[in-house]
């Protein structure tokens, strides 16, 4: 077999084995920290494997697919009470991320776009891909948002139990059931309008225009499939493939520093949500347990699945997530190409 497709299945087949392990393990999101996890140590060692050919651009448009279904009618709702605090809520934490950045470019002696993008609370992927166009280094950027989640998902889950916050929430999700022409028209419309707005120019295209196609659908009530867990497992997988290859040797010789400088800045984000959280909630008058959990820098399926288990607002926490993760991928981008050309660092 050519060399190319020898090292495209090795990494497939690396990264199926390493997600398999961490989700064994019930690790936070095991399809995306496993394999990159396993990724950097096989590429630190020396290989040089390559992720396979469209394969980030597949992920994202599942990804971006599969985060559009959440816009069922109780979500919807929840966007028409408290859509400005939510979309308030997006701004802080851009703002939040913003002064995390200083840290991390301060400590970790990294260059502006790689200190900002790792900083930003919008996903692993997206903000390295974003990244990756104003010369950010990928690979910084992806161990830091991966960091931040597994911070989140350890320490916010405990603290809302042992601060005594409790709930009745019993809320059963809308579900859709999966349909095989359903889900072909969905991921067919997801992969074209990716393609659509990439030839438009458009930032970040496959994960923004399927999210938004899906999103309109969802809204006006058009049901056609779910997105089967091993589906979005597997884009997981695809999209930490894409950022593991992009480990660098030189990467040991700073990495000590870098993940030094995510401590300080892991716990300044926490105490700065927790402080957003609280505004939420009395400018708001929602429940502070449910507005602790909405202003949490996790992943929308995360924090989510914390509030259900918790049973803390679950339509609340789910909405406020979903709209603070469409203010970071279309704000955080413009905000920062603007605090460049104003020539502040």
């Amino acid at each position: 077999m050519p060399r190319r497709a020898l090292r495209v299945l090795g990494a497939l087949a690396l990264c199926l084995a390493a997600g398999a392990l961490f989700s064994w393990l019930k690790t936070p999101i095991p399809w995306m920290i496993g394999p990159l996890a396993a990724m950097a140590i096989v590429q630190f060692s020396g290989a040089s494997l390559q992720a396979p050919p469209f394969g980030r651009e597949a992920g994202q448009a599942v990804v971006g697919v599969s985060l559009g279904l959440y816009f069922t009618a109780p979500i919807v709702r929840e966007v028409g009470t408290y859509g400005g605090y939510f979309l308030a809520l997006g701004f802080l934490a851009v703002a939040a991320g913003g002064l995390c950045s200083l840290v991390i470019a301060r400590l970790a002696r990294v260059d502006t776009a790689t200190a900002w993008f790792s900083s930003m609370p919008g996903g692993a992927a997206e903000m390295a891909v974003m990244g990756e166009r104003h010369g950010a280094l990928m690979d910084r950027v992806a161990l830091a948002n991966a960091v931040r989640m597994l911070f989140v998902v350890t320490i916010v889950p405990v603290f809302i139990t042992f601060a005594g916050f409790t709930g009745a929430d019993d809320y059963r999700p809308i579900t859709t059931p999966f349909e095989p022409l359903g889900f072909a028209v969905l991921m067919s419309m997801g992969l074209g309008v990716g393609l659509l707005a990439r030839r438009l120019g458009a930032p970040n295209p496959f994960m923004i225009a399927p999210l938004l196609a899906t999103i309109a659908l969802t809204v006006a009530g058009v049901s056609l499939s779910s997105v089967p867990t091993p589906v979005t497992n597997a884009a997981q997988l695809l999209l930490a493939c894409s950022l593991g290859v992009q480990f660098q040797r030189s990467f040991l010789r700073e990495a000590p520093r870098f993940v030094a400088a995510l401590v300080p800045a892991g716990a300044l984000m926490l105490l700065l949500c927790a402080g957003i959280g609280l505004a939420l909630s009395w400018g708001s008058g929602v429940y502070l347990g449910a507005t602790l959990l909405a202003a949490a820098p996790g992943g929308i399926a995360e924090m989510s699945i914390t509030a259900k288990v918790l049973k803390i607002g679950v339509p609340f926490v789910t909405a406020a997530h979903v709209c603070r993760y469409l203010v970071v991928i279309l704000f955080s981008q413009w905000l920062f190409r603007f605090l460049r050309a104003k020539g502040l660092r």
